[in-house]
């Protein structure tokens, strides 16, 4: 695996302090209990309907745990996400602040981050390669991320870690749909937070439909949000792009339709080869086919 090292441009940083841990654990969908030093853990903030708003990897605050959180964020959605916190907090305890103009976010993978560097550093625990991430002032960052941004997307794209607002819409996606689930994002034991029933549902009666999955190009590679076709049906969507290889969400039914049938897929002027993990076969056992 190629070692790399890139600042990310599009991330920003949320500062949560105060009494935290309870509050967020009842808020978002996984666990905020026990988090070892040197983690983190990815999760997602969803509608009261089980539609996705927000994801982010909450990291405890270089003084641990007790002391608050950074959220590892998309930098556009700062704002929305402080306020949305904000909205559900009652009488909770806890201040948000937007420190994204202090600290951002650098990733770093096939190597760890380099001894001494100053700031936060957690591993990303969406794949098992996607290496680590380090939260810290933004020259401090500059003099150790030296890839482009581009080598990540690459990296990314490989891994088979989708992306808000390139491989799934926010607030009109399910958290199977970006595949949250298989990214370490979702506790299935704990108890109640936003959105839990319809995410319940669709775990335990094996109803996932959708899911994002690694795509290969013979031929020119499409535009993103470009439809994926089974004869002249739509059954999905191009995502992330990078050469011949991409992400896309498609309905995995509609997969094996087209398999059956000897049938390509097609975007734009390719063919596609679409690589299905087995388990998001088992994910989706109890999806009735429908033409």
């Amino acid at each position: 695996m190629d070692k790399g090292a890139s600042l990310l441009t599009d991330r920003g940083v949320i500062k949560v302090t105060g009494e935290a841990e309870a509050f967020l654990h009842k808020l978002v969908t996984n666990s905020m209990l026990d988090i070892a030093p040197g983690e983190a853990r990815y999760a997602g903030l969803l509608s009261p309907q089980g539609k996705l708003l927000f994801d982010f990897f909450i990291v405890p605050l270089p003084e641990g745990a007790a002391a608050g959180y950074y959220f590892d964020c998309m930098k556009e959605q700062t704002a929305d996400l402080v306020k949305r916190v904000n909205f559900h907090k009652m009488r909770a305890k806890i201040t948000l602040e937007d420190v994204s103009d202090r600290l951002g976010v650098a990733a770093f993978w096939g190597q760890e981050v380099p001894p001494g560097a100053e700031g936060t550093v957690f591993k990303d625990s969406r794949s098992d390669n996607m290496g680590f991430r380090l939260i810290a002032p933004h020259a401090a960052l500059a003099k150790l991320a030296t890839a482009q941004e581009e080598a990540y997307e690459e990296h990314r794209i490989a891994e088979g870690v989708p992306k808000g607002g390139i491989d799934f819409p926010y607030g009109d996606t399910f958290v199977h749909d970006a595949n949250l689930d298989a990214m370490h994002a979702v506790d299935f034991k704990k108890g109640c937070y936003v959105g839990q029933e319809v995410v319940a549902r669709v775990h335990f009666r094996k109803s996932a439909r959708k899911r994002i999955v690694k795509v290969h190009f013979n031929g020119p590679a499409p535009t993103p949000g470009s439809d994926i076709l089974f004869g002249d049906v739509s059954i999905g969507q191009i995502g992330s792009i990078a050469g011949s290889e991409g992400l896309a969400m498609l309905r995995l039914d509609r997969v094996d339709d087209a398999k059956a049938a000897g049938a390509p897929l097609k975007a734009g002027d390719a063919t596609l080869d679409v690589t299905v993990p087995p388990e998001f076969v088992e994910t989706a056992a109890g999806v009735e086919k429908r033409l």
